[in-house]
């Protein structure tokens, strides 16, 4: 069986919601699965420097118009909350404790999470609400509530940081295809490519 894609992305990327869209259609397509990370840019940042692209000036009145027209481009549902960036330690814990459990609900979980935020603006790093969001996809509220503040599923979540930086993701999205690493929701057509091809 060929290896699955790995998707390592951040609730809080635009980027990172657009490539969700797509990315498992396009492994599917190649008879690939997708392993789905949940990181941190919070924490990648500070390893790298690198800042938010909306608080760089110039590059982030550009990176907001890019964020609509990409997704217009792509008929992505996008609406640019009001409220960005935003810390997503609880939305990252949910989905990796669904992960452990039921990997194809997390998956759906995830999807759920990132259209409430960058469609509806949902504040999904507030508790209450991304447990709301999750709930109408039959999470348990009282256990995705213990989840989230399990310390057992935060240190989970540090590791999967820890070893996303290890195999060097700086970024979201951030796939990895057969140990070759692709950075940036413009370079899905790329991945498409290597695995019509077999690499480039």
């Amino acid at each position: 069986m060929p290896t699955p894609i790995d998707f390592y992305f951040d609730f809080s990327s635009p980027y990172g919601y657009l490539a969700s869209e797509r990315i498992d259609a396009l492994a599917a397509k190649f008879g690939r699965t997708t392993d789905w990370h949940p990181v941190l840019l919070g924490a990648v940042f500070k390893e790298t420097g690198m800042a938010p692209l909306t608080s760089i000036p110039i590059k982030g009145d550009y990176s907001r118009l890019d964020f609509a027209r990409s997704a217009r481009y792509r008929a992505v549902p996008f609406n640019m909350p009001e409220k960005f960036p935003i810390s997503t330690q609880t939305p990252a814990r949910i989905m990796l404790w669904l992960k452990g459990n039921d990997p194809a609900r997390a998956v759906r979980v995830a999807h759920a999470l990132y259209r409430a935020y960058f469609v509806h603006g949902t504040d999904i790093s507030d508790v209450d609400q991304a447990i709301a969001v999750v709930a109408e996809h039959g999470v348990d509220r009282a256990a995705a509530r213990a989840a989230i503040a399990d310390p057992a599923v935060k240190d989970a979540l540090r590791h999967e940081v820890e070893r996303a930086m290890a195999r060097g993701v700086f970024g979201s999205p951030y796939m990895i295809v057969d140990d070759e690493p692709f950075w940036g929701f413009d370079r899905l057509d790329q991945v498409e490519h290597w695995l019509a091809k077999g690499g480039f």
